[in-house]
């Protein structure tokens, strides 16, 4: 008896495929296996119309901004656009525009990132954590999204939940997209440090497609950088259980 899968199913199975290629550093090539990543808010995320705050973390690994990206794609960057580490050596805002070109090729792995020591970084280890770390190196544009791999300007101090349920569903989003389609999105992020703290609290990414306006990929989101179960220091990037 033949059984039935459902293209539903199969976009779904491809996308797990996708988000694990992104966050453990593997080029993988879907043009033989095209997949959407649905719009629309999920269970992960929330909506806000306010952009001149960031609302307190309630539980969500994100909240939406804004109904749109906010980005002006009148006038875009030739090149990644990297701000230097400040004083304290944190990142700054990172733009680029991700092409298919810019995406790792089929196959290939990332590159070591250990010898990078993020403003905020401390090793902790929790073998109840999916990663077996709270921190990870989070790249602020996706290694799957630029081929940037240990590029300090690029790498801060973030909770593995940051990591996989906050930045890891917007990557996928626009890695699948550009995938399909082979438009380009011009991605930007920036990472919330406050005062003097080493930790930032969260990033905001926004992505804006540049061609194909007939199907258009464009949001605004916030992620925060928390870890359920865990009090985080920002100022110094130390952490408590419990």
């Amino acid at each position: 008896m033949k059984q039935l899968i459902s293209s539903r199913n199969i976009k779904v199975v491809l996308a797990i495929v996708l988000a694990i290629t992104c966050i453990n550093g593997i080029g993988l090539n879907l043009n033989d296996h095209p997949i959407q990543v649905p719009d629309g808010t999920s269970s992960s995320q929330s909506k806000t119309t306010s952009t001149s705050s960031i609302p307190d973390y309630t539980g969500l690994a994100s909240v939406v901004l804004s109904d749109g990206s906010g980005l002006d794609i009148s006038d875009l960057p030739s090149e990644t656009v990297l701000s230097e580490l400040d004083s304290l050596g944190r990142c700054g805002t990172v733009e680029m525009v991700v092409t298919p070109d810019t995406m790792p090729a089929a196959g290939e792995r990332r590159g070591s990132i250990g010898m990078v020591k993020p403003s905020g970084w401390h090793t902790v280890r929790d073998d109840s954590l999916d990663g077996k770390y709270l921190y990870n190196r989070c790249h602020l544009i996706a290694w799957c999204l630029s081929g940037m791999n240990a590029e300090e300007r690029n790498l801060i101090t973030g909770t593995r939940y940051m990591n996989v349920e906050g930045m890891l569903p917007y990557e996928t989003q626009v890695a699948s997209y550009i995938e399909r389609t082979g438009n380009s999105v011009l991605y930007k992020v920036t990472p919330d440090f406050r005062d003097n703290e080493l930790m930032a609290r969260g990033v905001r990414i926004q992505a804006q497609s540049v061609d194909g306006q007939d199907d258009e990929l464009s949001f605004d989101v916030y992620c925060y950088n928390v870890q359920p179960g865990y009090a985080l220091d920002y100022l110094t990037g130390s952490a408590s259980k419990g």
